[in-house]
């Protein structure tokens, strides 16, 4: 039995719960006001049998007692586990190899931490760094700028830094693990990787030093070079600026995203301090979740040209998944009031003038980036634009592909203001009347099973068994086709039940191929989906397989909700008692269930 099962049961997540929140019997459940978000109406559940809680109120999660505890002390799965064992009677014997683990990435952070400053001292005081002092004078850098980013300048030679670190006891093999040397396909001495660039530190959330972003100064190719993927540094959970815009994103609750570390730097100089970048590439997930601990309003910039709209659009949708939800009151036909999801905040995008980066306008007219962002649109405008700027809407074809792209997202919004002003303005876009758009999308019920009453329809499965074949089934896929990664749309985290099945999702949606990013502890766990023998199968084969599995287990997270919200509905109706709030799942499912007919039919 792993650490994490024994964890698991030991502990009883009603104690464990009831010691963070005050827990009050609700029939064969607990109940309580949501520890995660503010409401007078208890939409918290704990349920005993099952080891599990659920807010069904805006939040809108749940998971088991790792869950909680990650989520209420702001813990990553590692720092949780260590906090349960001792609670639980276990021992860990991963500890002392974690304690070393960081001493080796802290070491290559110091590492880092040398080479900005020994970049930016060869920029200020060296003679060959004539070239980039003379560029960031014609963009406009102040001293005091170029001193507060740390900005620098890496010689043209080949074991430059390698001698100056060495001198200062780092060794050869930390100077690479670090990304900072190059290591030879044909052996010998490992060389400095960047060499004759303009360097601008990267940093992390906590303002370490984790890698290098580095510029050109003539016409060598790449234009910029990045550090490579290491244990310390991964762009896809990096963002470009956060520890400097950490005030400001709050204070203006509010945090604006470019595209490139110029633009930052330069709407930094100017006074503009809420705004970060992406490091260059569409966001995702893990980037967006460090902007959300700031603020809840994002607005996006991005270029103008084909792919800068496409990096805006796949950011939107990431953006999407990925941002945090607010119960919106719907009245139901008993009189209750049921709560579904909506975005807690505003996405908005600006359109920048063609040709044009942020960095060029702030330098030129700072009152025109103010104007750019208070004119921003909302996330609804901007696609109903992207949309119909590409069709022609006098053609009957072109009006139907834009209400087949434009009316899901109207049909997706929760708010009824919002969903009818939408409604409204794509019925006066493509010129037909909003009851033939309506009747076109109406959602048909689904009908009971004959002779069946609703509790012989439920599926009584645990919501957390000991294992759980299906998620191990699509982690395996996605583990070992790499191939498959981009094609787990719509599958969000809270679909894994078991929390070490949905750490490993995390861990591969991140992108990174390096351990060091995953918890010691799951280390054996991921081993075992990596191996796990699976069927002969084609790529293609294994796509529908992972369609499949991903259409399960959306569906068996929305049944297993159902099962839980009609048992808390009869016991209120057993007691008279109409407090919980409900968060409504059934016509999620009669989306899934379209979906996977639809499916079959094709």
């Amino acid at each position: 039995m792993s650490d994490v099962d024994e964890i698991r049961q030991r502990l009883d997540i009603v104690e464990v719960i009831g010691s963070y929140v005050p827990l009050q019997k609700a029939g064969r459940n607990f109940k309580a006001l949501c520890p995660f978000h503010t409401e007078k109406t208890p939409s918290f559940m704990v349920f005993p049998e099952r080891q599990s809680w659920h807010c069904f109120g805006a939040c809108a999660t749940g998971g088991d007692v790792f869950s909680f505890v990650m989520k209420r002390e702001g813990l990553g799965f590692g720092e949780a586990l260590r906090l349960l064992a001792p609670r639980a009677g276990v021992s860990l014997d991963s500890k002392p190899r974690d304690s070393q683990k960081e001493k080796e990435l802290e070491r290559l952070r110091q590492a880092n931490d040398a080479a900005a400053n020994y970049y930016h001292h060869l920029l200020l005081h060296n003679p060959t760094a004539g070239e980039a002092r003379a560029y960031l004078e014609k963009r406009g850098l102040r001293p005091q700028t170029i001193e507060d980013f740390q900005m620098g300048f890496s010689l043209d030679s080949w074991d430059g830094l390698r001698q100056h670190l060495a001198e200062r006891d780092y060794s050869t093999t930390e100077m690479v693990a670090a990304g900072l040397l190059v290591e030879k396909d044909t052996g010998g001495e490992p060389y400095d990787r960047f060499r004759g660039r303009l360097m601008f530190p990267i940093w992390d959330e906590r303002g370490r030093v984790v890698g290098f972003g580095a510029r050109s100064l003539d016409d060598s190719l790449p234009k910029y070079l990045n550090s490579p993927q290491t244990a310390i540094f991964d762009k896809s959970g990096l963002i470009y600026g956060l520890h400097r815009a950490r005030a400001a994103a709050r204070q203006h609750n509010m945090a604006v995203i470019v595209e490139g570390y110029m633009d930052v730097i330069t709407a930094h100089q100017h006074d503009i301090t809420n705004v970060v970048a992406s490091m260059g590439t569409s966001l995702t997930e893990r980037q967006m979740r460090l902007i959300q601990k700031l603020t809840k309003n994002v607005t996006l910039a991005l270029d103008a040209d084909d792919a800068g709209e496409a990096a805006t659009l796949r950011g939107l949708e990431v953006a999407q998944q990925t941002w945090p939800t607010k119960g919106v009151p719907i009245p139901t036909w008993r009189g209750w009031i049921k709560y579904q999801e909506a975005l807690d905040g505003e996405l908005k995008v600006i359109t920048l003038p063609p040709h044009q980066d942020p960095d060029d306008i702030i330098r030129e007219r700072p009152e025109s980036w103010q104007h750019l962002v208070t004119e921003a649109r909302p996330l609804m405008d901007y696609l109903f634009a992207s949309v119909t700027a590409k069709l022609d809407l006098s053609h009957p074809r072109d009006k139907g592909a834009a209400v087949d792209q434009l009316m899901p997202m109207v049909q997706a919004l929760v708010d009824p203001i919002y969903k009818a002003h939408y409604l409204q303005k794509l019925a006066q876009v493509v010129g037909v009347e909003e009851k033939l758009l309506m009747a076109k999308w109406t959602k048909p019920q689904r009908q009971p099973r004959r002779g069946a009453s609703p509790r012989q329809e439920e599926d009584e499965r645990p919501l957390f068994p000991s294992r759980e074949p299906l998620e191990e089934y699509c982690l395996a896929l996605l583990l070992q086709y790499n191939e498959l990664r981009d094609n787990t749309q719509g599958l969000a985290a809270d679909c894994f039940t078991r929390v070490e099945n949905r750490e490993v999702y995390l861990w591969c949606q991140i992108g990174t191929q390096s351990l060091g990013s995953l918890d010691a502890s799951l280390h054996q766990h991921l081993e075992s989906l990596a191996t796990k023998p699976l069927p002969p199968a084609n790529l293609e084969k294994r796509q529908e397989e992972l369609k499949d599995c991903i259409s399960q287990l959306k569906e068996r997270r929305l049944k297993s909700l159902k099962i839980l919200e009609a048992s808390i509905l009869r016991e209120q109706e057993a007691e008279d008692d109409p407090s919980l709030q409900i968060v409504e799942t059934g016509a999620q499912l009669q989306e899934l269930f379209k979906a996977r007919a639809k499916r079959i039919v094709s």
